[in-house]
Order: C-alpha cells, then sequence, then structure tokens
C-alpha cells in the first residue's frame, strides 16, 4: 500500500474528465489576476475528495485554482462561493488564510464556477502521528492547530460582515437534517445504524447553543504547516464553513482520535493504538481541555453528543464519496472508502452515544 503522505502530497496532471481549457482561462485570467499571465502551467492536486483544486504556475506568481466538479451535483455541497466569501472576510481582517484573488461565476470558462486564491508555500500531514517530525515540532503543530481552531471561534462574525452568512440559532437541529438529508441522497445499501443514529441525535438535540464562524471540516489534513517550522499558517478547504455551534467543528477537529483503524488508502489516519506520550502528541482531553482554556469556557456540555453526531456525519461524508465514485463525479481517484467503513463509522457513532446516557 502506498503511504498515504506520498499518494497525497504534491500535484499530478489532471484526469481528463477534470482537464481545463487553458487557453480559455488564461484569456480570462490574464487581464484580471497580478502576476500570472497568460503562460502558465497547470496541475490538479493529489489530495482532497469534493472540490477540485489545481495549482497554477505564472512566470511572476503561483495561485490555487478552486472549482466546482463537472457533473450533477448534490443541492448543499461544492458551496464555493462562500468558500470564496467566508476566506476573503477573514483575510481582510488579517485573519491567516489563502488570499482570494478573483470568483467566477460564468461557467463557459471552465465548466463551472470557481474562484483564484494565493498559493501559500508548506507542508501538509496526512499522517495524525507526523512520522519524520521531531517529538517536540509534534507537540507545537498540535498546540497551533488548537489555537487556530479556538482563534477562529472567538472572531466577531458580526463585525466581519458575516452576521448573514448562516442563521444565528438552532444550527445543529438543522446541520442534523440537512446531513440525514445528504445521507438519503446518497445513499447506496441500508445501513441500520445511521437509520437509528437520525432519530436518536434529533432526541438528544441541545436547548442552547453558542454560534461562531465555524471551519466545518478542520483537521491536520487541512492545516497548512510552515515550510520548516512547527506553526500553521493557514486552513484549507473552507466549504462547509458557515456561522454554527463551534463544539461540533472542534468535535469534528479531533476525528484522528476516535476514527478506528481500517481506514481507506487515501485518508487521514488515525491516533489509535499510538503511544502518544512517546509522540508528544496530547491526548483527546488535553486537547480538548486546552481548547476550553483558550476558549475561556470550563468544559463543554453533553461533550459525548457532540462526538457521536461528528462520527455519523463523517459516516454520511464518506457515503457521498461513493455516491460520487458510482456516478462517475469523484475527484480523486486515488480514494478507495468501501460501503464497510461507512457501516464502521456508524457503529461508532451509536456506541459513543448510548455509552454516555
Amino acid at each position: 500500500m502506498a503511504d498515504r503522505q506520498d499518494l497525497l502530497t504534491g500535484t499530478e496532471a489532471p484526469p481528463e474528465h477534470l482537464a481545463l481549457d487553458v487557453q480559455k482561462l488564461a484569456a480570462y485570467l490574464a487581464p484580471r489576476v497580478d502576476g500570472l499571465g497568460s503562460d502558465f502551467t497547470v496541475e490538479k492536486f493529489k489530495g482532497g475528495q469534493s472540490n477540485p483544486t489545481y495549482k497554477l504556475v505564472g512566470p511572476g506568481k503561483s495561485y490555487v485554482l478552486r472549482r466546482k466538479p463537472p457533473g450533477h451535483l448534490l443541492a448543499s455541497a461544492h458551496a464555493i462561493d462562500r468558500e470564496y466569501r467566508v476566506t476573503k472576510a477573514l483575510s481582510d481582517a488579517g485573519f491567516p488564510v489563502p488570499r482570494p484573488a478573483l470568483y467566477c461565476d460564468d461557467e463557459s470558462v471552465i465548466g463551472s464556477a470557481f474562484y483564484i486564491t494565493e498559493f501559500i508555500d508548506g507542508r501538509v500531514f496526512w499522517n495524525a502521528d507526523l512520522p519524520g517530525v521531531a517529538k517536540a515540532d509534534r507537540t507545537a503543530i498540535y498546540d497551533s492547530m488548537n489555537v487556530y481552531l479556538a482563534d477562529l471561534h472567538k472572531l466577531d462574525y458580526k463585525a466581519l460582515g458575516l452576521q448573514d452568512f448562516g442563521k444565528e440559532t438552532g444550527f445543529t437541529a438543522r446541520n442534523l437534517k440537512r446531513w440525514c438529508s445528504n445521507y438519503e441522497q446518497s445513499k447506496l445499501v441500508d445501513v441500520p445504524d445511521i437509520d437509528w443514529l437520525m432519530q436518536a441525535l434529533h432526541d438528544r438535540l441541545p436547548q442552547s447553543e453558542p454560534t461562531t464562524i465555524l471551519h466545518g471540516d478542520f483537521g491536520l489534513y487541512n492545516a497548512m504547516v510552515h515550510p520548516t517550522e512547527p506553526k500553521v499558517l493557514s486552513a484549507l478547504d473552507w466549504e462547509l464553513s458557515t456561522l454554527g455551534n463551534p463544539y461540533i467543528d472542534l468535535a469534528h477537529n479531533t476525528r484522528a482520535w476516535w476514527e478506528p483503524h481500517g481506514f481507506a488508502e487515501g485518508s487521514a489516519t488515525t491516533l489509535m493504538g499510538h503511544d502518544l506520550d512517546a509522540l508528544g502528541i496530547p491526548s483527546l482531553d488535553a486537547y480538548v481541555a486546552s481548547y476550553c482554556k483558550r476558549a475561556g469556557i470550563d468544559a463543554i456540555p453533553d461533550l459525548s453528543f457532540y462526538f457521536s453526531f461528528v462520527q455519523f456525519r463523517y459516516a454520511v461524508m464518506i457515503q457521498g464519496i461513493l455516491k460520487r465514485a458510482s456516478i462517475g463525479t469523484g475527484v480523486n481517484r486515488a480514494v478507495k472508502h468501501t460501503q464497510d467503513r461507512v457501516a464502521t463509522i456508524a457503529a461508532l457513532a451509536r456506541k459513543t452515544l448510548t455509552e454516555s446516557e
């Protein structure tokens, strides 16, 4: 089996169904994007599942292009217009994200809407145990990721002009309904535990919840780490960003601690089974406690609910990848998720919820 870091790092030639008309794209971008010109090369980044992402290398500067994939799409997915809006607002406020340069909804240019952002040089780690990284640097990288998420959640979204980026109340209930709908649209076979979870999670919905800017899928695999220093420079892939409950963002961020073994080639890995003290990586409890301290709270109420919720949601995400693969709109040919994986994660989510009752 290929190493995940090698498998998902760097660029490759786009597959035929994701190839760009470079001549038409160059004619559109040359007068609109500084330093790119019309003589640039295009390669697709290997990592990522949902929105195809390309590196544009010009004579003066490099940029990144993210687009909607071609084909029939789920109504709530691939919201690159929202990615562009939130990253522009964050960038304008000085928060560390790739600076957007242009948004284009004219599908005649490359066949779908897209946006252009600056290219940030750095490292993305797909192996949660950070092999080859010094122990002290592992500690610093995980702590920096914790700081980044806590700082994001402390931002004043109204001051950033994002008060209408999502509804300010009832996020968890709406998000659960959305992911239930996504599952119904992506379903290929019956998964009884998911059917159970859709009702059980509804019955345990929080009575009240805070509201902040959410990243939506922040983990080590979406953290851009400095090329040489153990510091998170930015977060990538803001497709699921919205206003909502930060405890969901945190629970999803901790995926490496609770994800079972058996992950697919092409997915991020787990910390389960590793000696975290020896690696210099904090325990799940210590990581959550650090977040709470930075967020200014004593503890997260009904934390098991949030873990179960994001485990359910993760199972549905995998189901969506399988659905896209079945109809030919998947963007990463290296991913080999299986239907059994959906069932495994759903069973974990059910166990998480029932053991906390």
